[in-house]
């Protein structure tokens, strides 16, 4: 596999230059921002070491994506799915332990279970379908399903509060090349913009779980 070709996935990008795609590289700064603010957050609590790994894989969310977003190469997207991939599945892992309070080996052996569901889909849906957003439905369906068993109330609203963003936000990224004519710069942006609040309302959840069973 060529690592250094160059990949045109949004209405933003029209060459292959550093800067070709300035808005939705900004944009990432929403992830920094939510990962700064849950710091902050942390910092007047107490020590949660988990909590505070995921803060740090959204901050590298945040840098990998403004990677991806301005360098554009095959190897370049790496640096946007991986850190991604990591807290969806970590967070999950959090969320079964933390707000349903599975024991140690059920929240592990569901975690495999979503990751082979994730891998079915993929396989299933066609490669491009929803603009390829079709991917992050198996994380927004599990959000859903944990945010209805999260008995504590304040957790519970925060996630479906997260869930409702992320919907939006998986809707704008689905319509960015849809919307190339009418709107050149794409809608692409928006989803960074909308998944920077989505993944503070998370860490936020987390923070205040009772408890912290999980942790």
């Amino acid at each position: 596999m060529d690592w250094s070709r160059p990949i045109d996935l949004y209405c933003e990008r029209l060459g292959p230059s550093f800067w070709a795609e300035p808005v939705n590289a900004i944009t990432n700064a929403s992830f920094l921002i939510a990962a700064i603010a849950a710091f902050l957050m942390w910092r007047r609590g107490e020590r949660d070491w988990p909590a505070l790994a995921l803060i740090g894989v959204t901050f590298l969310i945040g840098i990998g994506s403004f990677i991806f977003h301005t360098v554009a190469t095959r190897g370049a997207a790496l640096f946007d799915t991986v850190p991604i991939a990591v807290f969806i599945y970590s967070y999950l892992w959090l969320a079964l332990r933390r707000f349903l309070g599975l024991s140690a080996w059920a929240a592990p052996a569901l975690v495999v279970a979503f990751g082979l569901l994730s891998y079915a889909e993929a396989l299933v849906v066609p490669r491009g379908a929803l603009n390829g957003s079709h991917a992050y439905l198996p994380a927004l369906t599990a959000l859903l399903v944990v945010g209805w068993l999260t008995r504590e109330a304040a957790p519970r609203r925060l996630l479906f509060s997260a869930a409702a963003v992320f919907a939006v936000s998986i809707f704008f990224r689905s319509i960015d090349q849809a919307v190339c004519d009418a709107l050149p710069l794409g809608t692409h942006f928006l989803w960074h913009s909308l998944n920077g609040l989505v993944l503070y309302l998370l860490l936020r959840a987390a923070l205040i779980a009772p408890g912290k069973s999980g942790g």
